[in-house]
């Protein structure tokens, strides 16, 4: 169970879990709507409840906005993790997903107010809706996690993995696909910048289930950095390569007892 483990150090110690901007943000412009039906009230199944809060993704503070990047052009330099998150093209895929998160919460909570009130046709108009709303979020935010990806990593080494500025769902699917990469390649590492973060107990909450759909996938040790304990080495062999202190289990199971 050490991958488990050793992530859930990574969303708690290093990496940390904020909340996505809360400020004015411009809003999606073409969202397909389903149109009103005429279906008279009927029963209706329980219309789905309000996923929870959107995500934030795993970054440090960064520094006042850079002048704007074009998209698929992403600046280069000691702090492109940063400046890359500033990049306009990536904040407006985030900020049109939010916005679109909210609508879907809207949509749903009035499709259960619908329901509540004996009217079915409008319960369904509205689910209906609220999914549209999600489909949106979930291809906005995909985009957005494929760009800072690249961005990050467009110069790297191939066992070096970024993952600022994804959220942690995403940061689970990507050091995935690193690790069986990397295992294809035959190499017996990769190194996975992390940063360093605030501790934060509702990370904890939402990495939990991933990681342990990977625990049951890998089997590794994992070692810190000696030379910046925001970058994990993952030992794909299993053993510790003696590059840096291995990340116990009994340690990890105490930081997550933290709070």
């Amino acid at each position: 169970m050490i991958l488990g483990d050793v992530l859930r150090w990574v969303a708690d110690v290093l990496c940390g879990i904020s909340q996505p901007p809360e400020s004015a943000q411009e809003k999606p412009t073409t969202i397909p709507l389903y149109p009103k039906q005429s279906h008279q009230p009927q029963t209706q199944p329980l219309p789905q409840a309000v996923p929870h809060r959107h995500e934030a993704p795993v970054l440090h503070q960064p520094p006042a906005a850079p002048p704007h990047q074009p998209p698929g052009h992403p600046p280069h330099g000691p702090n492109d993790n940063e400046v890359n998150h500033q990049n306009e093209h990536y904040q407006l895929l985030r900020t049109r997903a939010s916005d679109a998160y909210e609508q879907m919460g809207k949509c749903f909570e009035e499709s259960h107010a619908a329901y509540a009130a004996h009217d079915g046709a409008r319960a369904k108009e509205l689910s209906e809706q609220g999914k549209e709303y999600r489909a949106e979020m979930e291809r906005l935010n995909a985009e957005a996690a494929e760009w800072i990806f690249k961005a990050n990593n467009e110069d790297s080494k191939p066992d070096e993995v970024d993952l600022h500025g994804l959220y942690v769902r995403e940061a689970i699917t990507y050091t995935d696909r690193a690790i069986q990469d990397a295992r294809v390649r035959g190499d017996s590492k990769i190194h996975l910048i992390v940063g360093k973060g605030l501790h934060s107990k509702d990370g904890k909450a939402k990495l939990r289930p991933a990681i342990e759909e990977l625990i049951e996938k890998h089997g590794l040790v994992v070692e810190v950095d000696p030379h910046n304990e925001g970058v994990l080495i993952v030992n794909l062999s299993g053993r510790p390569s003696g590059e840096g202190q291995v990340i116990p289990p009994e340690e990890i199971v105490r930081q997550m007892s933290r709070d």
